[in-house]
């Protein structure tokens, strides 16, 4: 079982070790209340104070932030700027192996033989790769993934179990896709022709950029021509649609169940809430946030952040959504005054 000492740990987060107790290992981490004397534990809130106080943790990531208790802290504590990323460098020392199939080609795999492969790469079991694809270094490929003619995949790539790659799709180098994932299906265009729905060819391609991380269950399809693009740095939640000729910038957060339609602009470091809709052509420009469930049907300006349906500037749509849940009493107001008024009238026949 990995370990680490409070001094290891105060070395990886660059702040000072709690005196004498250097050596004191810490094997684990868990919440406030599930941790135990051996658990490295984290306090990101002042909503969780209570919980710090009765916590049996070996020590806790503290975010600067918080105000602890003037009386004493009962438990080693390291002070942050930014707990949560504190909590993934020592996270990253924690965590078990991931599984890979090992180095070479399982004998059940199977790769056509115009395609290259690069030093190192894992071909798992039931793969396959057509025809004229480039595997680079120290790709891992896990069982059942499927990989289309002419498709280039950078090095350090890592494919789970049943992504498929289309025909024509590039990766980038360090991309990383999760399970069931597919990257490269025909974008969803069709046009009535007056008898039925007539199929618009998609010919174009996908492009996954430097370490982007993509979630399982993920569709991202081809252009109708051009090139569906996913900017570097970008990470995609579970069970997120990307439709055809979309553009992501780098760097974006998408949550999940996300929906972009097609031909959408996404700036750098663009945040979309989960289940939030994007109509098709529209530009959200750097830095710019949709909340959650809202559906965002015009442009939105760099840094702005909108929310609900149809999305609005988020203070304005707070207004409305305020002023909604007043509504009943107002109505009963009015039907009040009107009748008022009616015996107003009538007093005065």
């Amino acid at each position: 079982m990995p370990s680490l000492t409070l001094a290891e740990i105060a070395a990886l987060l660059h702040v000072p070790t709690p005196p004498g107790l250097g050596d004191r290992a810490m094997t684990g981490m868990a919440t406030l209340a599930e941790a135990g004397p051996g658990d490295l534990s984290f306090l990101g809130s002042d909503a969780y104070l209570k919980q710090f106080a009765a916590t049996k943790a070996g020590a806790v990531i503290v975010q600067k932030r918080v105000k602890l208790p003037r009386d004493g802290v009962h438990t080693p504590v390291f002070v942050v700027d930014d707990a949560d990323l504190a909590v993934a460098k020592i996270l990253e020392h924690f965590a078990p192996p991931v599984p890979r199939p090992p180095v070479g080609r399982h004998p059940s795999a199977f790769v056509a033989p115009s395609t290259s492969v690069g030093d190192g790469a894992r071909i798992g079991f039931n793969v396959f790769v057509g025809d004229d694809c480039r595997i680079g270094s120290n790709v891992v490929l896990h069982p059942g993934v499927h990989v289309g003619a002419n498709v280039d995949i950078g090095d350090d790539c890592e494919l789970f179990p049943n992504v498929v790659l289309r025909e024509r799709v590039r990766l980038g180098k360090r991309v990383v896709i999760h399970a069931s994932s597919v990257v490269g299906t025909d974008g969803f265009g069709y046009r009535w022709d007056g008898t039925r729905h007539a199929k618009v060819p998609q010919i174009g391609t996908v492009v996954i950029e430097d370490d982007v991380e993509v979630g399982s269950c993920v569709c991202i399809d081809r252009a109708k021509f051009g090139t569906t693009r996913v900017g570097r740095g970008t990470k995609i939640d579970n069970l997120v649609q990307v439709a055809h000729n979309v553009v992501i910038g780098p760097h974006c957060i998408i949550v999940g169940q996300a929906g972009l339609a097609g031909s959408v602009t996404l700036g750098a470091g663009v945040v979309l809430g989960g289940q939030s809709a994007l109509r098709d052509h529209i530009t959200m420009g750097d830095g710019s946030m949709v909340a959650g469930c809202a559906g965002v049907a015009e442009d939105v300006d760099p840094k702005m952040i909108v929310s609900g349906l149809p999305a609005l500037p988020h203070r304005q749509s707070l207004r409305e959504q305020a002023a909604l849940r007043r509504l009943p009493d107002l109505m009963a107001q009015v039907r009040k005054l009107q009748e008022e008024l009616e015996q107003l009238k009538r007093s005065h026949t």
